[in-house]
């Protein structure tokens, strides 16, 4: 029952992460009966936008392009308040935010872009490191956050960068993991919780 045109879309909406047939149908008939200018102005941002975001030169993020400005740097680059000592590592810029919306980090980034994984192909020749040297540097880093996931990549990742920065002299330490706030200790994972215990702080 759906014109070429919708099938086109919903094909194309499909490739989103999170995004199946269905929910792909109602977002292209939501625009459909919507304002016109909800899509045409969806359709001219999605047209410019390899052109005006691009990953920042220093860390990696998503930095908006300014044109006559070089390197294109992120607005937590730019922020002359951050403490360039705290170099916090993270997999992707998702994590990046999530961070980022605590308020509780004063330092900068470093996004690998990437874990190790071996049963995807990505080895440790894929990773950054050089970068990330170079970074440790020429800022004066004094402590590395290493603040990839608490998953069998994440771990792998974490314990390559202890191996690779080992002769920065620059203290590393790791984000804890343990059982969430509000969540109950019946549904924790024994791994989970026995993180929880070994990060356990005094009252």
């Amino acid at each position: 029952m759906l014109t070429p045109k919708v099938r086109r879309l919903v094909s194309l909406l499909t490739r989103l992460p999170g995004v199946g047939e269905k929910t792909a149908q109602r977002y292209v008939l939501y625009l459909l009966t919507t304002d016109p200018d909800v899509a045409k102005d969806l359709g001219a941002e999605l047209a410019t936008l390899h052109d005006e975001l691009r990953p920042c030169e220093r860390c990696g993020n998503l930095a908006e392009v300014v044109v006559g400005e070089s390197p294109v740097l992120c607005t937590v680059c730019r922020d002359d308040k951050r403490d360039p000592r705290i170099l916090c590592v993270v997999g992707r810029v998702h994590d990046l935010m999530a961070i980022e919306r605590t308020g509780a980090m004063r330092g900068r980034y470093f996004v690998l872009g990437r874990l190790l994984s071996p049963l995807e192909g990505i080895g440790p020749e894929d990773l950054p490191i050089p970068r990330l040297l170079g970074r440790i540097r020429e800022e004066g880093v004094t402590e590395v956050i290493v603040a990839t996931p608490p998953s069998v990549d994440g771990e792998a990742t974490a314990l390559f960068l202890k191996r690779e920065l080992a002769g920065t002299g620059v203290a590393m330490t790791r984000i804890a993991s343990g059982v969430p706030h509000g969540g109950d200790l019946e549904y924790a994972d024994p791994i989970t919780m026995g993180r929880a215990l070994a990060g356990r702080q005094t009252l």
